[in-house]
């Protein structure tokens, strides 16, 4: 087949580790490339368009944007640095001829780096390395090269690959050089030697544009005027406005015929209609009714449907329920197990690394992801949608071999903190059955260690590491596979403050409650009976009446509840809550409120199944 490539256009993805500055750099990018007028205002981080992406300074969902650069058009696919949103990065490589690898100088390659880097490399895609941060206090721009060198290696790069061009840049700044010098110095003025670089190192897309269309849909995108919109690369042929296509999914015969109401291309920050595109350019397809990612859009005199990237399996499993407690639908707009099974539904079909099970009950459901942070970002949104729903404990994803022994999800654990906490951290971890792989000194009096820890046992871990080393520890993980059953581990030695009945709670039942543990509530605030109040240091529940009211007597005041006073209580994010739950125990999510709970609500059905359990 005769391969033509289009020789003013590069599409590529930038892949990185969480917090090394992607988001920052195509910012800079899109800004002196000229894709905004001079009188726009424009915000930072402008490709986390996504409210929680930016309450967390973290991208979540991979974005497509593109800017024209001379005659080059550059599309360019922001993608997820967190392992738990891997799934995003998988799905788009496919959709790409050429990926950034940005690292940063003081930190080197991290955990992610590997992964989604060892992606790139067994699609044989070449990449172009970019050491960000130069400006770094204690930044090391020639370790970081040379340690990016080993990475490739040790992913087994072909020779191709690893003669890779290396840019050095300040992101925030929005500089970039071709010396780690000239951004040190501040002599940078702009970010063209990286545009530049793009232009003349990478390559274009190839594909011949006179084939029959074929376009694999690795994206989709929900718009209320134009319905579900799919986004791909053309792989060959040319796609035109108004054209009948056919749709097909890899391994499956069902085919079904449409016509593109709209075809657009991405400019900037938005997406552009054009009457046609051809081969290698990435395009957004409109009048396509329940299109989803890993179709195949056809030619419908030739139906060739293309396979779609493996993605790794989920590790991590959470049940979702229709809330039951009793102040159950005080908040919510959507309370009914169909309006919480259609979400979920709808969240699986652009969310190609969660799964969805249904349960024998109808108002339960199992939706198995990749990690806690992807589980609680669902969550989140969904209560931020009107849901109201409860969920359980996060339990890992267990498999069986044939000969019946049971293996468990393995993580590789990276941690880096200063000196002082080394102790404390190797103390927690082995208690968890982890096993230290590696221990090394990094710059300013920090120590960077690697364990080898089963996922069940770093569940709930993440609060307590973050209080050992005062906030100053940084972890990240990585799964590294399925070894056998660990045995049990014990991930969780307090107990929690369980309310005794329901009603409003007072300062003079709070009083009591705050010498057994800490609070999680102030007065005034309404509780039911089963509702956990708040944690102690000893294993065990403690039931406590938070409503109790000091009886007034001819000797002494009611009054004189003022002169109780409340230590202060701990406000919990809804991470906390899922780690701190036992299996026992629910999360109840409302818009307005997230409340720890008790299965069973009842102090005396609780105490009677203890009972029988001895």
């Amino acid at each position: 087949m005769k391969e033509t490539r289009q020789e003013n256009l590069r599409n590529i993805a930038i892949i990185a580790h969480v917090d090394h500055g992607k988001t920052t750099l195509v910012d800079a990018m899109l800004k002196q490339s000229g894709s905004f007028r001079d009188n726009e205002t424009v915000n930072n981080c402008v490709m986390d368009s996504n409210d929680l992406e930016r309450e967390r300074g973290i991208t979540i969902l991979a974005k497509n944007t593109a800017i024209q650069y001379g005659k080059t058009r550059i599309n360019i696919v922001d993608t997820p640095g967190h392992a738990d949103f891997s799934g995003e990065v998988e799905r788009i490589m496919q959709m790409v001829d050429a990926v950034i690898l940005i690292v940063d100088a003081f930190e080197g390659p991290m955990p992610q780096t590997r992964f989604v880097l060892s992606k790139a490399m067994n699609l044989g895609l070449p990449a172009l390395v970019v050491i960000n941060k130069c400006d770094r206090p204690g930044a090391e721009p020639k370790r970081a090269l040379d340690e990016v060198y080993e990475l490739f290696m040790n992913l087994d790069a072909t020779d191709k690959q690893l003669d890779f061009p290396v840019v050095y840049a300040s992101g925030r700044d929005g500089v970039a050089a071709f010396t780690a010098e000239e951004i040190i110095k501040g002599e940078a003025k702009n970010i063209l030697p990286l545009l530049d670089t793009i232009v003349e190192k990478l390559p274009s897309p190839q594909g011949d544009p006179n084939l029959p269309a074929q376009v694999l849909v690795s994206n989709v995108e929900a718009n209320p005027y134009l319905g579900r919109l799919a986004i791909g690369k053309i792989d060959r042929g040319t796609l035109k406005l108004g054209q009948e296509i056919a749709v097909a999914r890899f391994g499956e015969d069902t085919v079904r015929k449409a016509r593109l109401n709209k075809i657009m291309r991405f400019e900037a920050l938005k997406e552009v209609e054009v009457p046609e595109a051809a081969a290698g350019e990435i395009v957004c397809l409109a009048g396509i009714e329940n299109i989803n990612i890993g179709d195949t859009v056809c030619a419908v005199d030739k139906v060739e449907p293309l396979p779609f990237v493996a993605i790794e399996e989920p590790t991590i499993a959470m049940n979702f329920m229709v809330n039951d407690s009793p102040f159950a639908g005080q908040d919510g707009k959507y309370l009914m197990s169909r309006h919480l099974s259609a979400r979920l539904e709808k969240e699986m079909e652009k969310n190609v690394a969660m799964r969805l099970e249904y349960t024998d009950s109808p108002d339960r459901f199992i939706v198995k992801g990749r990690g806690e942070l992807s589980m609680s970002i669902l969550i989140e949104t969904m209560r931020r949608e009107g849901y109201e729903f409860q969920v359980g404990k996060p339990e890992v994803i267990l498999k069986k071999t044939p000969d019946g022994k049971v293996l468990e999800p393995m993580e590789d654990l990276y941690i880096d903190v200063p000196d002082e906490f080394v102790g404390a951290v190797i103390q927690k971890i082995g208690e968890r059955k982890g096993e230290l792989k590696d221990m090394h000194p990094i710059q300013d009096g920090y120590t960077r260690m690697t364990f080898h820890i089963s996922s069940r046992a770093l569940i709930g871990y993440r609060s307590e590491f973050l209080t050992d080393t005062r906030g100053n520890g940084v972890m990240n993980t990585l799964i590294s596979g399925f070894e056998p059953w660990k045995g049990e581990i014990e991930t969780r030695k307090h107990g929690v403050i369980v309310a005794w009945e329901t009603g409003e709670a007072v300062t003079y039942g709070l009083y009591n409650a705050q010498e057994r543990g800490v609070l999680f509530i102030d007065a005034g605030v309404q509780v039911y009976e089963g509702e956990i109040v708040g944690k102690t240091p000893k294993p065990g529940d403690v039931v406590v009446n938070v409503c109790k009211k000091k009886h007034v007597t001819n000797m002494r005041a009611a009054g004189s509840d003022d002169a109780l006073r409340l230590t202060g209580r701990m406000d919990l994010s809804l991470e906390q809550c899922l780690e701190l739950i036992n299996d026992d125990e629910l999360v109840e999510v409302t818009p307005l409120h997230i409340r720890l709970r008790k299965k069973i609500l009842s102090t005396d059905l609780r105490a009677k199944q203890r009972a029988k359990k001895q």
